[in-house]
């Protein structure tokens, strides 16, 4: 592998020079940027897990194509056990960054390409196939980072891609050449895009005959004349802007994705990197099957921020003389209890995983989607949970600069203190982690505003006027009342 260490991919990001804006301004280095680096050095882990002892069979593989060992997010499922070993991996990665480490798009991308192409061949005689494995070859030697680009911006939803009154609104060919294809449009939400090498460009949706231009696949540098990346904000990005540590809750790490709107204008594509063109069949199995590989990871990556944060509020509990009460006790406990149903769903598609036509492995699809429709409603209520256990305090905590401050520090640490010996400083750092965890402060006010949860509890319990409750039961059940 060409790249191995983080540090090696860290350098790599500064051999290319893709066009991003931030802000209305121009990012010249994404490993330095304040709002880049962040996420830079969460996808970094992927690679730093590679070297280590420990995690070295879950991070790498070897290639069925060269035989090699390689990076896992270049590899192609060949069984069920890559499957599981995925799942694994990505819990791993979630434990270590606490956000999204970027590089499950393009996995997914490849494996669902892989698959998909081998069928076009058969059924057209193309080549697709061959093409895409050279390509895949120089991804997987030297270690590159793709990524996946599928969601359009679709304009009308109500039209389909060449129903649109801009064309543009899906990434389409606007004049196939000898040598390749010119291509328009933009592609959003594009999770590690601006700190990738390579784009891997997938169709967003199932297309009929009228829209053959928009089907198609292809790869392209991501610095490749005639693109431009903007890159979008995240909650309290301004705190990385100036710079803050505390405050910011991850400051290694990013809050999500690092996501970027990802815009062609008129960029050429040779031939031997366009491994679909116009088999507009095939454009909705690409997509399916690229969402079932994607939708089986959130179980696990999720996982891993669960975990973090459960310990989280379980140390601040601990720091807030809490942590032994019955209630808090259950909730935390419950918390545990989504997190492995959640991480057993990912394992379960795994393990259901059958081949395809191709060779290459494929997650269960349908329980690939049981487990990321849990993931909208387990993820939300650990978070939920979190932010009861943690209290209001870290929806109106004073900024790190008054922690520092000579005038009012003393007065923070004060006030801020909680067990003694745990430092005031340290309940701090873990309640601005459970912040950045959950989505700042709008949950906690309206969790913690005119009283925690427990308080309400509390009092829904003395005003249920329990005994006239009893009283109907027992009538109904004909058991005497007694008098007092």
């Amino acid at each position: 592998m060409k790249i191995k260490t983080g540090s090696e991919y860290m350098e790599s990001l500064k051999q290319v020079k893709p066009l991003i804006y931030y802000m209305g301004k121009k990012i010249e280095d994404v490993t330095t940027h304040p709002a880049t680096a962040p996420h830079v050095r969460a996808a970094a882990m992927t690679y730093s897990l590679a070297v280590q002892e420990e995690y070295r069979d879950l991070a790498t593989a070897t290639s069925h194509l060269t035989g090699n060992t390689i990076g896992r997010f270049t590899h192609i499922h060949q069984n069920v056990e890559d499957l599981i070993k995925k799942v694994k991996l990505l819990r791993v990665l979630g434990q270590k960054t606490g956000t999204c480490f970027q590089r499950c798009v393009g996995f997914d991308g490849i494996n669902a390409t892989y698959s998909t192409v081998y069928e076009i061949d058969q059924k057209y005689g193309t080549n697709y196939l061959e093409r895409f494995k050279k390509w895949l070859i120089r991804i997987q030697d030297e270690n590159l980072m793709v990524v996946g680009a599928m969601t359009d911006p679709k304009g009308d939803r109500s039209k389909g891609p060449a129903e649109q009154e801009d064309p543009d609104q899906y990434v389409h060919i606007v004049d196939r050449r000898d040598d390749g294809i010119v291509i328009r449009g933009a592609k959003l939400h594009m999770t590690g895009a601006v700190n990738s090498h390579e784009i891997l460009i997938m169709p967003t949706t199932a297309m009929n005959e009228a829209s053959r231009d928009y089907a198609f696949i292809c790869s392209v540098p991501i610095d490749a004349p005639g693109i431009t990346m903007i890159f979008g904000r995240q909650a309290n990005d301004s705190r990385r802007d100036l710079k803050e540590t505390i405050d910011v809750g991850k400051p290694s790490f990013g809050i999500v994705g690092g996501e970027a709107v990802i815009v062609f204008e008129d960029v050429f594509i040779p031939w031997e990197n366009v491994f679909m063109d116009g088999e507009t069949e095939f454009s909705g199995l690409v997509v399916h099957r690229f969402a079932a590989h994607h939708r089986a990871n959130y179980g696990a990556c999720k996982t891993g921020l669960m975990d973090v944060l459960t310990g989280a509020v379980t140390y601040l509990a601990q720091a807030q003389g809490t942590a032994k009460g019955s209630h808090v006790r259950d909730k935390v406990t419950e918390m545990i209890h989504l997190s492995e149903t959640l991480y057993s769903s990912s394992i379960a598609c795994s393990v259901e995983g059958v081949p395809t036509p191709s060779g290459a492995y494929m997650v269960d699809t349908m329980l690939a989607n049981v487990c990321k429709h849990n993931v909208t409603r387990f993820h939300f209520e650990v978070a939920r949970l979190a932010v009861d256990l943690a209290g209001g305090f870290i929806a109106t905590l004073p900024s790190e600069h008054d922690l520092r401050s000579e005038d009012v520090g003393h007065l923070v640490k004060k006030y801020f203190s909680g067990v003694a010996g745990i430092p005031v400083e340290d309940r701090i750092k873990i309640g601005r982690l459970i912040e950045a965890m959950t989505g700042g402060t709008a949950m906690v006010e309206s969790m913690h505003g005119a009283g925690s949860p427990q308080a309400q509890r509390i009092m829904i319990f003395r005003e249920g006027n329990l005994n006239e409750k009893i009283k109907l039961a027992k009538a109904l059940a004909g058991i005497p009342q007694k008098e007092k």
